[in-house]
């Protein structure tokens, strides 16, 4: 999702080849994608007559920052029929607290919505505890408005080196740009899989993050917010 490294240096690192598109995973039967302003404006009916079931969109960064592209993409991707959720995209060295009432203020979640994610891939010169600790307070923060457990968004390499087996109360979804699946440190089980990062599809100019998620719609389905527990702000 981060764009501040280079893609071609970004693919090295992660054993992933970037001269050639991403090709769609044929093994999984739930697909998504996830998007920012980098997408630009992305024509929604088209994504889902493509066969995408989910989309992840960007809302937040830190305390002030929002995508200028989410009302937009949130709309249009509820109206065209995906299963749409939001993600704010974590500055460790900020505080927590005021991280997720930025999103809380941005973000409308209804039934059917999929959880808030967040998104930590840097530790921007944070020591590991002080970070998961930051981490734990969005999350409970979070979970307390919208009475439904969070997504922790990471890639592999960060999961391993900073967050194994800490984090594994709430679902978790995955980079690693390769066929291979994520190999995760204690072996935790991944819901969501972002599998590369040059997919290609119609109703996007460029290029888009390609995801599965490992079990069915259905059960999709319940990860989603429900009508019990869409009740009144409480951040």
């Amino acid at each position: 999702m981060y764009r501040s490294i280079p893609s071609l240096v970004l693919a090295g690192l992660l054993g992933w080849s970037c001269a050639g598109d991403t090709e769609r995973r044929t093994d999984y039967s739930v697909h998504g994608i996830d998007v920012s302003h980098y997408q630009g404006q992305v024509i929604w009916d088209s994504i889902a007559a493509a066969g995408i079931h989910f989309a992840f969109l960007k809302a937040t960064e830190g305390t002030a920052h929002c995508d200028t592209t989410f009302e937009r993409n949130w709309s249009e991707a509820g109206r065209a029929g995906l299963r749409r959720g939001a993600y704010h995209f974590f500055r460790p060295g900020v505080p927590a607290w005021q991280q997720a009432l930025h999103f809380a203020r941005q973000v409308d979640l209804q039934p059917g919505d999929l959880p808030p994610v967040l998104d930590v891939e840097v530790a921007d010169g944070v020591p590991t505890p002080r970070l998961l600790r930051s981490i734990h307070t969005w999350m409970q923060l979070v979970q307390f408005r919208y009475r439904v457990a969070p997504i922790l968004y990471t890639n592999m390499d960060f999961y391993n080196r900073h967050l194994a087996g800490r984090v594994d109360a709430y679902p978790l979804w995955v980079a690693r740009y390769s066929r291979r699946h994520p190999r995760l440190e204690g072996q935790p089980e991944w819901q969501f899989w972002q599998y590369g990062q040059r997919g290609r599809l119609p109703g996007i100019r460029g290029y888009v993050d390609l995801n599965i998620y490992r079990g069915s719609l259905p059960e999709l389905e319940e990860l989603t917010v429900s009508r019990e527990n869409k009740k009144e702000p409480v951040l």
